[in-house]
């Protein structure tokens, strides 16, 4: 299957990008289509042996609206250009606007006797004559209104409706009774019916319609300002070493191997690895990490983060569309233009809304005719309903919290991978957090090394070089413990032997066989599995474990030879992270692989209640599963439960949590499987991740409700429902603004979000 985005131009309203999507999935070969409104893409998926881009274009050009694939570009240039032609729209629109406005209040001027019912001296009564108010409203209609009227006869063409049919069968009912009553007039009289006209109306219907869409394109605009601010960062050139002398050269030509030069005060080009000098850099704008971070030979710097204090050099490692900062932008991007659940009800709703707005105009149209006998407040009853009804506002009203919400979450350097993720983390009732890495800084040191014969015996050395032989083909973090350790005293990893039959024996150990003697390294319940006598040194190991550390016996041939005691320091903010969750209701458990009494030490430390101790990779799945689907206190079915690991032996129980939250500074398999990813690993971000989610659901039910509110209590006014008891009629022209502005009111409740800050108790 491929997967393609494209760029669409047109979209009206929600209706549209329903058509949209039932036109691409008429399509042979479709797999997938998600269409956002908001985000003006269609993002789709389909098989090349089936159909092409070219086909897919094709139906959305036959269906009326215009679709570009996106081309060979940067992130960066393509932003450019999407501005640009946004700035373009945005000039027509207003242009538009201010004609259409202008026409409609010297119509109005000319009305406004009639409207009050009152003669007012001096009054330029010739702006009241019909001809002249066709001839200024007719290029208002079908030059301003063209969008309007071009996209509803496209739309008719194909047996469907969105919002531009009501717009063009409201304003286009007004003209044309107008325009009858202005070539035949005495038809009205002869039947005691008054030859009024309805040109103001129309033309002024249209100049808020064109006012409302303005301020609701630049509002929109506004929702990816999170991305923008993040593509700004990176910088437009670097100084690399060619050829043995400094030059500057344009980022694109920045190619991986470059030896990069950065000063005080300059912005990391690119990605890479610190080869030479020490400073701190800032990198807050990528990671949301307030504190500026070291960096020495072999730390990895960041592309587009700031260089504070010295100067260093570094090896260029990812370049281009590879660099952190362009995936972050990737991933924002696709996160905004995916689907949260909750939009499903707008979408069902909009799919019959605007027939249904059609068939209760009509209706009123007879009603009201059939009953008083008056065309005209049949007229203005029917175009009312037409113009007042709008499922812009439900089409709107997730997409553009989803936009701003994932960007807020960018910018605090926490990854979204959709909208499904953000929705779902609001519903979390349990927190399952893994130790290494997530509670502790991740970087274990051997702090106690202890033989059976004592600390000064000539064995000690040569057991510890070939335990780090050992160890030096095992990824996990306690293994480059013990390596560093020995590297520490004086054991050079170029003068390790060689190893044979290395095994390493998940979640227990690893052995091999090191100069024709087998080492076995591991955990206590591992040496009894294999019938090693611990006892030895038993003391001293659960001394070491309830100081917190981790305990690996080193045994010979099958028999105990050695105990380490290896310490990992608790991130700064794990006590305070785990007791704001606390208190805002969520359980949080411990899942370890770490001997129990490790782990309920680490756990007392931060507030932890509940822990899993000694649990294998294989099993995390399987306890996620249970927590899952039954609280142990609530005997709650169903709970909603997250995991946040960092690890590869993390990811399947990522992939089994209702929410998967990986630590950015872990695998990238964990990231791969994890619904949102903390950029810096600093545990705050699950506090911020889940009262962002909070906050993003309640502005989008809150949208939801005033859109809903807005239809179901606007059309029955605009039918004429209070006439018969209170005299009152919805003037077109009111219908007209309350329509332009409820979707500028859903844009801006949406921008409420980027006001959003964490708190943490």
């Amino acid at each position: 299957m491929t997967e393609a985005t494209l760029k669409l131009k047109g979209m009206s309203c929600a209706a549209c990008a329903s058509n949209i999507e039932s036109v691409i999935a008429q399509v042979a070969g479709i797999s997938s289509i998600r269409v956002n409104f908001a985000a003006e893409q269609a993002s789709v998926e389909y098989d090349e042996s089936s159909t092409n881009i070219r086909k897919i274009q094709a139906a959305i050009s036959e269906a009326g609206y215009e679709a570009s694939a996106r081309v060979n570009l940067s992130v960066k240039q393509e932003d450019i250009q999407a501005q640009e032609e946004r700035k373009a729209y945005q000039k027509e629109l207003l242009t538009k606007t201010i004609v259409s406005g202008m026409v409609g209040l010297v119509l109005t001027i000319g009305m406004l006797p009639m409207m009050l019912g009152v003669s007012i001296p001096n009054w330029p009564m010739f702006l009241h004559n019909p001809w002249l108010q066709l001839v200024l409203a007719t290029p208002v209609l079908f030059w301003c209104g063209q969008s309007f009227y071009t996209n509803a006869w496209k739309t008719f063409l194909r047996r469907a409706a969105n919002m531009n049919t009501l717009v063009a069968l409201g304003t286009g009912a007004a003209y044309i009774y107008s325009l009858f009553v202005t070539l035949f007039p005495t038809v009205l009289v002869s039947k005691g019916l008054a030859p009024d006209v309805y040109y103001e109306a129309a033309v002024v219907i249209i100049a808020l319609l064109l006012l409302g869409r303005y301020l609701e394109n630049r509002a929109r605009s506004q929702t990816s300002d999170a991305i923008r601010q993040l593509m700004d960062l990176q910088a437009n050139t670097a100084h690399i070493i060619r050829k043995g002398e400094e030059v500057e050269l344009p980022l694109e030509d920045v190619i991986v191997g470059d030896v990069v030069v950065v000063r005080p005060g300059e912005k990391i080009p690119v990605d890479g690895v610190v080869i030479a000098g020490i400073s701190t850099v800032d990198e807050s704008m990528v990671t949301g990490e307030p504190m500026p971070v070291k960096k020495e030979q072999g730390e990895t710097v960041i592309g587009s983060t700031i260089n504070k204090t010295g100067s260093f050099r570094f090896r260029a490692s990812r370049v281009g569309s590879d660099t952190m900062l362009a995936q972050i932008v990737q991933l924002v991007q696709e996160a905004q233009g995916s689907k949260a659940p909750i939009q499903r009800v707008a979408d069902q709703v909009t799919g019959w809304f605007v027939p249904v707005v059609i068939a209760i105009a009509l209706l009123t149209f007879i009603l009201w005719f059939t009953l008083m006998g008056n065309i005209t407040l049949a007229l203005l009853t029917a175009v009312g309903v037409l113009i007042i009804a709008c499922p812009c506002a439900l089409g709107l009203a997730t997409p553009t919290s989803i936009m701003v919400g994932t960007g807020k979450g960018a910018e605090n350097g926490i990854l979204i991978k959709n909208a499904e993720s953000l929705e779902r983390a609001h519903k979390l009732r349990a927190i399952v957090v893994d130790k290494t890495g997530t509670l502790t800084e991740g970087k274990p040191t051997v702090t106690d090394y202890l033989t059976v014969r004592g600390t000064a015996n000539s064995n000690e050395i040569r057991l510890l070089k070939m335990a780090a032989a050992v160890e030096k083909n095992s990824e996990h973090p306690l293994a480059e413990a013990v390596v560093n350790y020995a590297k520490a005293q004086g054991i050079q990893q170029s003068t390790l032997d060689d190893v044979q039959d290395f095994e390493a024996v998940i979640g227990k150990g690893v052995q091999a066989t090191v100069e024709g003697r087998l080492v076995q390294i591991g955990t206590d319940r591992w040496m009894r599995e294999l019938g090693i006598d611990t006892q030895v040194l038993q003391s001293q190991r659960q001394a070491w474990e309830s100081a917190a550390k981790t305990t690996a016996w080193i045994a010979l041939d099958g028999k105990v030879e050695a105990l380490m005691g290896i310490s990992d320091a608790l991130k700064e903010t794990s006590a305070r992270v785990v007791h704001t969750l606390q208190k805002m209701g969520l359980e949080v458990v411990m899942l370890t692989g770490d001997n129990q009494q490790t782990a309920e030490a680490i756990a007392k430390a931060v507030g932890i209640r509940r822990v899993f101790a000694e649990v294998r990779p294989d099993q995390k799945a399987d306890w996620i599963k249970q927590l899952q689907s039954k609280s142990p206190y609530k005997s709650r079915q169903n709970r909603q439960v997250a995991m946040v690991g960092d690890g590869i032996n993390d990811a399947p129980a990522l992939a089994q949590a209702d929410v998967g939250i990986a630590i950015g500074t872990g695998t990238d398999v964990a990231i791969a499987a994890s619904d949102i990813t903390l950029i810096s690993g600093d545990l705050q971000g699950i506090v911020t991740a889940i009262q962002l989610s909070k906050a993003t659901i309640n502005t989008i039910r809150q949208n939801l409700f005033f859109a809903f509110i807005y239809n179901v209590a606007g059309i029955p006014i605009a039918a004429g429902i209070l006439y018969p008891v209170f005299g009152w009629l919805l003037n077109p022209m009111i219908a007209g603004a309350a329509m332009a502005f409820s979707s500028f009111s859903v844009v801006t409740n949406a921008l409420r979000l980027r006001n959003f800050r964490p708190e943490m108790y």
